[in-house]
């Protein structure tokens, strides 16, 4: 059992910082709420598998290690749209997490997704569903964002009830739009809210 303070891990991998700006707008919702947000990456995939990189990135947040997600207390996943999917160092960190699938360490922790695409019909709700797939197996809650958030009727760009999203545009230069910051921000809250209220449910019964 971690003896840190409970936090939600807030945990994504961005290509030209547009999914990491929504990652910043989800932990903003998560601090909101009155819970700490733990802000992690993952490295690139490196196309020699003789090399490396380096444990502790030259600038930028802190890569993810297995103890960050063994103990957070619930989790917000983003990754930018590679082909309707997840981009490959997202999913190769996820295939490393078989220890904590054998010790059921995320079991009824609440996780939510998110992500980023260049065009409006990229591929974003296929990504955010598959995305959940990883976190169903190591027995996550999913929480989405309910069309009680007066943003999701109103976004013409990104967001959706599947998770938040952002449209960067063809050269990925477009800034995050107010309503998809609203999404992100009440997808952070939503996600921290269950995160406190399911550390005291009862599992034993």
């Amino acid at each position: 059992m971690s003896q840190t303070a409970p936090y939600v891990l807030v945990l994504y991998y961005s290509n030209h910082g547009t999914t990491k700006t929504l990652a910043y707008a989800i932990a903003q919702g998560i601090e909101d709420a009155g819970m700490t947000a733990r802000i992690r990456t993952v490295p690139t995939v490196a196309p020699e598998t003789t090399s490396s990189k380096p444990a502790i990135p030259d600038e930028g947040d802190l890569y993810c290690t297995m103890e960050d997600l063994k103990n957070c207390s619930g989790l917000a996943l983003g990754s930018p749209t590679h082909f309707g999917n997840m981009a490959a160092p997202m999913k190769y960190f996820w295939d490393n997490t078989v220890t904590l699938w054998l010790a059921g360490n995320l079991q009824n922790k609440p996780a939510s997704v998110f992500t980023a695409t260049g065009s409006m019909h990229g591929g974003q709700e296929t990504t955010l569903l598959t995305m959940m797939l990883p976190l169903m197996h190591h027995g996550m809650i999913i929480v989405g964002v309910p069309y009680a958030e007066p943003a999701l009727n109103r976004t013409q760009r990104g967001g959706s009830p599947y998770g938040a999203s952002h449209v960067s545009g063809a050269s990925h230069d477009q800034p995050i739009s107010p309503d998809e910051r609203e999404l992100g921000i009440a997808q952070g809250r939503r996600l921290a809210i269950s995160a406190i209220a399911l550390a005291q449910a009862n599992w034993s019964r």
